[in-house]
């Protein structure tokens, strides 16, 4: 069985899932950031796939950035406290399904290890 990530992104402001938020998946490797996947989440707050599918999957340290300015747009201050928010985390195993939620306000955001 082969590994691979999936994310979503709830609005804690207002209560719902975060629909339309543009994330960006990079690896890094020896210092450089290679991007992989861009991807907008749908009326859930998650990507309609796996944004590291098992095929492109391999371990190694990611990051995932979540666009936070543009999604909370003239809602928000300008500039907004929050713009682009990086989330970097390792992968391990190479047959493990990882998620990584993100809940998010203007003002904040936590993350974990989810299942």
């Amino acid at each position: 069985m082969a590994g691979y990530l999936t994310t979503h992104v709830l609005d804690t402001a207002r209560g719902c899932p975060a629909a339309g938020l543009r994330i960006e998946l990079f690896r890094l490797e020896g210092g450089a950031r290679v991007s992989l996947a861009e991807a907008w989440t749908n009326a859930d707050g998650r990507t309609d796939a796996p944004i590291l599918p098992p095929g492109r999957f391999a371990a190694g340290v990611y990051e995932l950035v979540f666009h936070a300015g543009a999604y909370f747009g003239a809602a928000s201050a300008s500039p907004p406290f929050l713009d682009e928010i990086p989330v970097r985390f390792g992968l391990s195993e190479a047959s493990v399904h990882y998620h990584v939620p993100l809940l998010l306000s203007p003002y904040g955001y936590s993350t974990y290890r989810g299942s």
